[in-house]
């Protein structure tokens, strides 16, 4: 029998799920080419040390972009790649491939998606919205008439969305997520403290002492750089209460999307989203007190998922054991 895999194909973390067995692999999306043939050296955890440390004969990057296929040559050699592990490379039958996709692709976007999933050796491609993904694996009833919000904030990627009776009501897609965050985090070091980061060390100072609004007990942490007026190397300490300004922008724009999206909300919806709160996923939720920050505004409550990763990848994989039930939700093509 061919095997069903779903795949959250994620800015930052591309996921994969086999039913029956969970998750199977959670690795950055990064993947290492050799710039001479373009052959791929590595892909997830050993292409992302890789990152801004590789030889003029190595390019290390992201083949996604915002939730969307930035290189398609890549991104399906990197599919191909967890297909072929979960398959085998000569596997006579092939898999029926779940992918989920940002609910504000577009036809182009999606038909990308597509191709790349069934030339990288899918018998099938689905795919399945973000937010109606993240809801499923969040455990949210999806099914019924009352409404439910979720917020799924990927690396990418924001997503906002109402859900009631198995499918999105009213939607928003802002193209600001955890990347965002890394590079508002950079470049506020930059000009405050004159020093120069990499992304990953931005990443380190998000996981580390990131939070969206002040901490009752400030962390700190040891940073290293490059002084932009003496191009020398430095080190300096960042507190946790700089984290609020520093990611002001991002958080704003995300807040923007959800402000719209209630006042659009029809009113008998809008009363169960009262009623029910705001679910989180997305492993930009994981950010310290942005669940507070959230309700605060919105006046919403706002709480965050258990696993707010793996609601995505998760909630793929249900859809895709019941597809026929959840066919109106997801857009697929043979």
């Amino acid at each position: 029998m061919a095997k069903r895999i779903a795949i959250d194909l994620g800015t930052t973390n591309t996921l994969v799920y086999v039913p029956k067995r969970g998750i199977v692999f959670n690795e950055p999306t990064v993947v290492a080419i050799s710039a001479g043939d373009e052959k791929i050296l590595a892909v997830g955890k050993e292409a992302k040390e890789m990152l801004g440390r590789t030889p003029e004969s190595i390019i290390a990057s992201h083949p996604l972009r915002d939730g969307v296929i930035a290189n398609y040559r890549v991104t399906e050699a990197m599919l191909r790649y967890y297909i072929n592990k979960i398959s085998g490379t000569f596997n006579l039958f092939r898999p029926e491939v779940m992918v989920a996709v940002p609910a504000g692709v577009t036809s182009t976007e999606r038909r990308a998606v597509i191709d790349a999933t069934i030339s990288a050796g899918a018998r099938e491609a689905h795919l399945i919205k973000e937010p109606v993904a993240a809801a499923l694996g969040a455990g949210v009833p999806i099914g019924s008439a009352s409404g439910n919000m979720i917020i799924d904030i990927g690396g990418g990627t924001s997503e906002v969305a109402v859900i009631a009776l198995g499918d999105i009501v009213v939607s928003a897609s802002v193209r600001v997520g955890g990347n965002k965050m890394d590079e508002a985090i950079a470049d506020y070091i930059r000009r405050k403290h004159k020093l120069v980061i990499g992304e990953r060390t931005a990443e380190t100072i998000k996981k580390k002492i990131g939070t969206a609004m002040p901490l009752r007990k400030e962390k700190t942490i040891e940073i290293s750089g490059s002084n932009t007026v003496t191009s020398l190397p430095e080190s300096l300490f960042i507190g946790s209460n700089d984290m609020p300004v520093a990611l002001e922008d991002v958080l704003k724009d995300i807040i923007s999307s959800v402000k719209s999206i209630l006042q659009k909300t029809p009113p008998e919806l809008a009363s169960d989203v009262i009623d029910k709160g705001i679910v989180m996923t997305g492993g930009g939720s994981k950010l310290r007190r942005i669940d507070d920050l959230f309700t605060r505004i919105t006046g919403v409550p706002c709480q965050r998922s258990e696993k707010p990763l793996l609601c995505v990848v998760k909630g793929a994989g249900m859809a895709l054991e019941q597809l026929d039930e959840y066919k109106k939700s997801v857009l697929w093509i043979k």
